[in-house]
C-alpha cells in the first residue's frame, strides 16, 4: 500500500487540474472620451478597465462613486448563520449595513465601492496582553482608513460603517480627516440584552463572584451563555462603543436617530439607508467634513457627551478627531466647563438601569438634544450630514412620527415611561443624576486625573454629595496581581478599607491598557464594593465606581503614583457637585495633628522597584507611546502631531 500523503500536501481533490489559462474579456466599450485620452491619468482610465472587469456595466462608469467603509468582521452564510467568527458582536452585522448602502446607491444611480478594516474586541482582551494593543490599534485603523480614502482618487463621497470601543473612533477619525469630500458615518447599534439573563457589563465578572462563592459553576456558565441576545451591534450598556455612537450623531456626522439602534432590526438599516441620501444632499449643496466638523461640532459632542454620562474613553477620542479635522484639542479646561456647565439627562446601565435600546427608543440622541437646546447649550446654527442644519434637524425631531411612535413602543412593550429613561433636565436632578465627569488634582496627579463621578454609588457619598476615603494603599505593578489579590482567599487577599493602586500600566507600561477586570470585580463582590482605585491607565466605558483613572504622569515618567508603597497613607475626596477632587499620600502634622498632603516624602522617594514596562509590550506599541508622548500625550488624545514629532526628531 502506498504510503499516505499529507492533505497538507494532497487533498486527492482531481477538479484542481481542470484549470483555465485564458478567457474573453468584458463585453462592450468604456465610455470614454479624447478628453478623457488626453486629459485624464491612467490610473482613472485603468480604474474603469478594473470595475468592469468585476462586473460593473460599462455604461455605468460614469456614475458618481460612494466609498463605503466599513470595520466588518467574521463571514456568515446567506442565512446569517457564522462561517467564520468575528473578534465581537459589534462588527459581526455591520455587512447588512454596507449592503443597505450599496443598494441605495445603486438606486439613486451612484456607484458603491467598499472596503474594510476590522476592529479588536476590548471585552475579548480584557486582562489578556491583546488589551496592549487595544488603544494604539485606533490610531493605526485610522491611518489606513485614511490611506483607503485617498487611495480611490475618483470617489465623490464616503460613508463610514462602524460601532465599537476602537473601531467607531478610528472612523470618526479618519472622517473627520477626509477634508474636502462629504462625510457620514453608520453607527452599527447595540445588542440586545437577555431576557434571561445578565447584561454584557455584569458578566464579565463571573470569574471574581466565582472565586468568592457568589456563584457556582452552572450559574457562571449559564450567565455566561446568554449574555448577548443579539448577534450584533455595541453593547447594551453606555460604555465606549454606545458613547462614541452617540458623538457621531451629536457631531453631525450620524443621522438623526440612528446611534443605539437594535442591531439586525429595520430600524437599523434605515440608518443606512438614510446616510446615503445625506451624503447625497451633501454633495449637491457641496458641504464636506471641514463644513460639518467644526470647533461648534466638537463642543455640541462634549456637551452631548456629559449629558449621556458617556464613557471617559472619549476623553481620549474627542481630542482626536479635532485633531483629525485640523482643529484646536479640547483640554482638561475645556471638559471642566462642559461637565460643570451640562447636567446628566439620560439613566442608562451602567450607572442606571436602562439598557441602550430604551435610550434609542426613548427619543436618542435627538430627544437629548432638544432638551439641551431648551438649556441653551447647544450650537444649532451647524451644518449636519443630512444637508440641514443641527437646528433644523431638531425642529423636525420633535414634530416627528418617529418620535411619537418610538417612545409609544418604548411604554407599549416595555412599560417603561420614555421621560423616566431620558429625564427632562427638571427632574434629573430631583432623580439624583450628577454631572458625568469629576477632574482630580493632588500629590499623586499633579497633571491630573479623571473620574466617572456619576456612576458612584449615591450610597457610597456624604450628605454632601462627596466620596470620601482614607485607606492604606496596596500597591500593584501589573493588572494581573491586582486580580490575584482580588480573587484571593489567603493573607494575600485584598482587605476592605484599602486603597488599590496599580501602577506602571499607562502608555509606556501596557499601551494604557483598560482595567475593567479590577473595576467590574470591586463593585460586584459585596466586601469590596466602595473600594478606590487609582491607575495611570484607563477604564472601560462600563466601570462604576470610585475609579480614578488617566492619572499623569504615568509612573514610568516619573509620576509620584510609581513612588507608592504598601502601607502608605491615602486620601481620596471626590466632590461629585462641584467637579473636583484630590488624591494624595498624607501623614499627620505634628503640630495640629492634622493630615496633611505628604510632598516631601513622595519628593525624596525611589520609585517602586517592581516598575517596569510589561514584558510583552510589543515594539509597535512602545512606538505609539513615544509618539504620542512628542503630540500632547494623554491630554491631547493619544495622537499623532507630525509636527511636534517632526521637531522633537530635529
Amino acid at each position: 500500500m502506498a504510503p499516505s500523503v499529507p492533505l497538507a500536501l494532497d487533498r486527492g481533490d482531481a477538479a484542481i487540474f481542470d484549470v483555465t489559462t485564458a478567457a474573453p474579456g468584458p463585453a462592450g466599450q468604456l465610455p470614454l472620451t479624447p478628453d478623457d485620452l488626453l486629459q485624464k491619468p491612467s490610473g482613472d482610465l485603468f480604474g474603469w478597465s478594473l470595475d468592469v472587469g468585476m462586473g460593473w456595466a460599462p455604461g455605468a462608469l460614469r456614475q458618481s462613486q460612494m466609498l463605503l467603509l466599513s470595520t466588518l468582521g467574521g463571514m456568515r452564510e446567506p442565512d446569517g448563520t457564522p462561517l467564520a467568527l468575528g473578534y465581537h458582536t459589534g462588527h459581526w452585522e455591520v455587512g447588512l449595513l454596507m449592503r443597505e448602502a450599496a443598494l441605495t446607491c445603486r438606486a439613486t444611480g451612484w456607484t458603491p465601492f467598499a472596503g474594510f478594516c476590522t476592529d479588536p474586541c476590548d471585552g475579548r482582551s480584557q486582562g489578556t496582553p491583546g488589551m496592549f494593543d487595544s488603544l494604539p490599534y485606533r490610531n493605526d485603523a485610522a491611518t489606513v482608513l485614511g490611506r483607503l480614502i485617498r487611495s480611490l482618487p475618483t470617489r465623490a463621497a464616503v460613508l463610514g460603517v462602524a460601532t465599537c470601543d476602537k473601531g467607531l473612533p478610528a472612523m470618526l477619525m479618519a472622517m473627520a480627516g477626509a477634508g474636502d469630500l462629504p462625510v457620514a458615518i453608520v453607527p452599527g447599534g447595540v445588542t440586545l440584552p437577555a431576557t434571561d439573563g445578565e447584561d454584557a457589563g455584569t458578566v464579565q465578572t463571573i470569574g471574581a463572584r466565582f472565586s468568592h462563592g457568589l456563584i457556582s459553576l452552572e450559574e457562571a456558565a449559564a450567565l455566561g451563555c446568554r449574555a448577548c441576545a443579539s448577534p450584533g451591534g455595541g453593547c447594551q450598556f453606555l460604555g465606549t462603543a454606545a458613547s462614541a455612537q452617540v458623538v457621531s450623531e451629536a457631531l453631525g456626522l450620524a443621522v438623526p436617530h440612528s446611534a443605539l439602534a437594535p442591531s439586525g432590526q429595520a430600524i437599523w438599516l434605515d440608518g443606512a439607508a438614510r446616510a446615503v441620501y445625506a451624503l447625497q444632499a451633501q454633495h449637491a449643496l457641496g458641504w464636506t467634513a471641514r463644513s460639518i466638523v467644526t470647533d461648534a461640532a466638537i463642543r455640541n459632542a462634549m456637551v452631548a457627551h456629559a449629558a449621556f454620562g458617556g464613557s471617559t474613553n472619549l476623553l481620549l477620542h474627542v481630542p482626536a478627531i479635532a485633531h483629525a479635522a485640523g482643529l484646536t484639542r479640547p483640554g482638561i479646561a475645556d471638559w471642566m466647563a462642559v461637565n460643570r456647565a451640562v447636567p446628566r439627562l439620560v439613566d442608562a446601565l451602567p450607572a442606571g438601569p436602562h439598557p441602550t435600546v430604551r435610550v434609542h427608543l426613548a427619543g436618542g440622541v435627538p430627544e437629548v438634544l432638544l432638551h439641551l437646546r431648551a438649556l441653551g447649550l447647544l450650537e444649532t446654527g451647524v451644518p449636519t450630514c443630512t444637508g440641514l442644519t443641527l437646528g433644523d434637524v431638531l425642529d423636525w425631531w420633535e414634530q416627528s412620527e418617529r418620535r411619537q411612535r418610538c417612545r409609544q413602543i418604548l411604554r407599549d412593550r416595555d412599560r417603561v415611561d420614555p421621560d423616566a429613561v431620558i429625564l427632562p433636565p427638571s427632574t434629573a436632578a430631583a432623580a439624583g443624576l450628577t454631572s458625568t465627569v469629576c477632574f482630580m488634582r493632588g500629590t499623586l496627579a499633579p497633571e491630573g486625573a479623571i473620574v466617572k463621578s456619576t456612576a458612584i454609588a449615591r450610597d457610597l457619598l456624604d450628605a454632601d454629595g462627596i466620596y470620601r476615603h482614607l485607606g492604606p494603599a496596596r500597591v500593584f505593578t501589573s493588572e494581573a496581581d491586582a486580580i490575584r489579590a482580588i480573587k484571593g482567599q489567603d493573607e494575600t487577599a485584598l482587605a476592605p478599607g484599602e486603597v488599590v493602586v496599580v501602577a506602571g500600566i499607562g502608555p509606556m507600561g501596557t499601551g494604557m491598557e483598560e482595567v475593567y477586570q479590577v473595576t467590574s470585580a470591586l463593585k460586584h463582590l459585596p466586601r469590596l464594593r466602595g473600594t478606590p482605585l487609582l491607575t495611570d491607565a484607563r477604564f472601560s466605558g462600563v466601570s462604576t465606581g470610585p475609579c480614578v483613572g488617566h492619572i499623569g504622569p504615568e509612573a514610568l515618567a516619573g509620576g509620584p503614583l510609581g513612588r507608592l508603597r504598601d502601607g502608605d497613607r491615602v486620601r481620596v475626596e471626590i466632590d461629585t457637585r462641584a467637579l473636583a477632587g484630590t488624591i494624595d499620600l498624607v501623614r499627620e502634622d505634628p503640630v495640629t495633628g492634622e493630615l496633611v498632603p505628604d510632598v516631601e516624602t513622595l519628593a525624596n522617594r525611589t520609585p517602586h522597584p517592581a516598575l517596569a514596562p510589561h514584558p510583552k509590550l510589543p515594539p509597535a506599541t512602545r512606538l505609539w507611546a513615544a509618539l504620542q508622548a512628542a503630540s500632547g500625550g494623554t491630554w491631547g488624545g493619544c495622537v499623532y502631531d507630525v509636527d511636534s514629532i517632526v521637531e522633537k526628531l530635529r
